[in-house]
């Protein structure tokens, strides 16, 4: 399976302040390449969110905002590419609505989110937190609220829902943005 995993952390409840991106690159179900930076929203930071991933204002301070890091990273969403996310509606927004902030067109990619995709294979559990989730399949989660540890949780347990329950099963769950 070939894809990226991406996460992101925000520096408060708005879409649009994203303040740190991970994107793992997966090729045949192998880790190949790994993109981390901290972003700077040019937007407060709020205690919740502070407390959540450690990241602060002046942490970013000299960070590139997100139109600076665009073009580093957009040749990775392009139609046809799969980009998988746990709870991939939030990072998908957080994508289009710094984008948007710039003046930058969303991108079209087909997005899968592991979220959903263990509430399907995976019924039972407690909760579909990514800890949760990455527990339950025997995934690394090495710091839960770091963008790259998520990313590459999440990258984990879509190779592992693949393996255990057939790409057949997980294909069902992609979409276009």
């Amino acid at each position: 399976m070939n894809f990226v995993a991406m996460d992101f952390e925000t520096a408060n409840q708005h879409p649009a302040s994203a303040c740190s991106l991970a994107l793992v690159m997966v090729r045949d179900n192998k880790i190949i390449d790994r993109f981390y930076t901290v972003i700077n929203p040019q937007m407060a930071f709020d205690a919740q969110h502070i407390k959540v991933h450690d990241i602060t204002a002046k942490d970013v301070q000299s960070a590139p905002t997100m139109s600076e890091v665009w073009p580093k990273i957009k040749g990775l969403f392009q139609p046809g590419m799969l980009v998988a996310a746990h709870t991939a509606r939030f990072d998908t927004n957080v994508m289009k609505q710094s984008l948007m902030r710039y003046g930058i067109a969303e991108p079209h990619y087909l997005v899968i989110d592991t979220l959903a995709v263990a509430k399907k294979l995976e019924p039972g559990l407690a909760n579909y937190q990514l800890n949760t989730v990455s527990d339950l399949l025997d995934v690394e989660l090495w710091h839960h609220h770091n963008a790259l540890s998520d990313s590459e949780a999440c990258a984990g347990i879509l190779v592992k829902e693949a393996e255990k329950h057939g790409m057949e099963a997980v294909k069902q769950f992609v979409y276009q943005i």
